[in-house]
């Protein structure tokens, strides 16, 4: 009994001697939460999110959210991403383990590997009785949110997912690629339907634009925001804008999903921290990192109006092989270590490195001169402050529109761009100690981070399977052990 007494003293005078700002406030919390609100950072781990932190706070001059809040005053996990086809997952494969507790085969959506269909989470939700919605910055047919509600034996059957989702009527459905939605040759169709207009039919508002979502509110019938909402948005070819936003979309998301009281499940996917990872786009994963941080400040608020929510942060694998390590510059030989110079460095890059290399790769030249022409103006408006060593330079016009004349041959214009890039992304890396280890994904655990009522169950390092069953739980409203 003694031994308790001073245990709570020594508790007691711990936290009164913590600093005020690192103490959570202690308020009472439900036990399963009425609404839940999945935010996606696909392609992102733990390397990712210290590089947003430290970007947000050095650039930006602003906290960073995910780390700062949902890391640090709620609940934190790590989840390991295998499928059942090998150590390194595919976001379809990830997300059937995410969405339905099973493994299942890279490039399947939401079914075992015997062919049978898994019950998918926004199934389970709106068995339950709760609202659902779907929100990413890609496709809306893409893998993550595909796997999360519907069923496929590949994810790039597109046109069924699409008719899924006709057929399954989540509330709110927000993303690119309306091609899959209307008929051929406006569309990409072969049926000859305009699901636009089935979904219009079934009582869905349909935005198409930025200026449409944000009058979402002043053109609604009365009553405020609709029912249901489709929204089908242009895909923009950078990874640093993207209109509307991901956080103007879940805004967009949460009014309509919250005009009744029956709770909902809302996954919202920042696609752009992927695509960045994948083309080694260190200024687009920094501004894709940025924007998804908006988007969880979005989240965060609407939990202030409403206790009652639990706040999810997580990715489904990583991207890139991201490592931040000291570099040597090739002409001077100095080494470099990450930090201001080579953070403002990266803040002046002002186009996508796929973009870039489409540019240069597709630019029409007459000449070996004009082509280093229009290679050196590219670099001075949009790498400024960089300087291409000459090998990667050759590389680059080496792979340009003149081809290699001394054998002949020229590669495609995929292959073209690819080099393109990878030179860029090299030329980066060299000055600012970013490295990539790849252009695919790896097997680096992914960071889970909740808070909000529910969200002690996500602690500790766990299978993305245990994920499923945890947040199942937690919308069922069932103890788990």
């Amino acid at each position: 009994m003694r031994r308790g007494f001073f245990l709570a003293v020594a508790t007691a005078v711990c936290a009164a001697c913590a600093p005020a700002s690192k103490i959570a406030p202690a308020t009472p919390q439900a036990a399963f939460p009425k609404n839940v609100i999945v935010l996606f950072a696909d392609g992102t781990a733990s390397t990712q999110w210290e590089f947003g932190r430290y970007t947000s706070e050095h650039l930006r001059k602003r906290p960073f959210l995910v780390t700062d809040v949902v890391f640090r005053q709620g609940t934190l996990g790590l989840m390991s991403t295998c499928s059942a086809t090998g150590m390194v997952t595919d976001s379809a494969a990830a997300a059937t383990a995410m969405s339905t507790g099973e493994k299942t085969h890279n490039f399947m959506l939401s079914i075992a590997p015997d062919g049978k269909p898994l019950p998918t989470m926004m199934e389970t939700a709106k068995a339950a009785g709760l609202r659902t919605g779907l929100v990413t910055t890609t496709a809306i047919y893409d893998a993550s949110p595909a796997g999360f509600s519907v069923h496929a034996n590949d994810r790039r059957a597109f046109q069924t997912i699409v008719d899924q989702y006709r057929a399954f009527e989540p509330d709110v459905l927000m993303g690119g690629g309306a091609d899959y939605f209307l008929p051929s040759p406006v569309g990409k169709r072969n049926d000859g339907e305009d699901v636009i207009a089935a979904f219009t039919a079934k009582g869905y508002r349909v935005v198409q634009n930025a200026n449409d979502l944000a009058d979402l509110r002043v053109s609604s019938p009365p009553g405020g925001t609709p029912a249901r909402l489709l929204g089908l948005f242009p895909e923009s070819p950078q990874s640093f804008v993207d209109r509307p936003t991901v956080a103007e979309r879940e805004r967009a998301a949460l009014s309509v999903l919250s005009r009744d009281e029956r709770g909902f499940l809302l996954f919202v996917e920042n696609e752009s921290t992927d695509n960045a990872g994948h083309a080694n786009d260190i200024a687009g994963l920094m501004h894709a990192l940025w924007d998804f941080d908006d988007a969880v400040a979005v989240a965060l608020d609407f939990q202030k109006q409403h206790p009652d929510t639990l706040v999810i942060v997580t990715g489904d694998h990583e991207t890139g092989g991201l490592s931040v390590t000291t570099a040597r510059a090739a002409r001077s030989n100095a080494r470099i270590v990450p930090g201001e110079t080579e953070l403002r460095l990266i803040d002046r890059i002002s186009l996508s490195l796929e973009v870039a290399a489409d540019k240069i790769a597709s630019a029409p030249v007459t000449s070996a001169a004009s082509a280093a022409e229009t290679l050196d103006q590219l670099l001075a408006m949009h790498f400024p402050g960089f300087i291409l060593d000459a090998e990667l330079r050759r590389t680059i016009l080496e792979a340009g529109q003149l081809g290699d004349a001394g054998e002949g041959r020229r590669p495609d214009g995929r292959d073209r761009r690819d080099a393109v890039a990878t030179a860029l992304a090299r030329m980066v890396s060299r000055q600012t100690g970013f490295y990539w280890g790849t252009s695919g994904h790896t097997t680096e655990p992914v960071v889970v981070g909740a808070i909000g009522p529910g969200a002690g169950i996500f602690r500790g390092y766990q299978d993305n399977t245990e994920f499923a069953r945890h947040l199942r739980s937690l919308i069922t409203r069932r103890s788990v052990r």
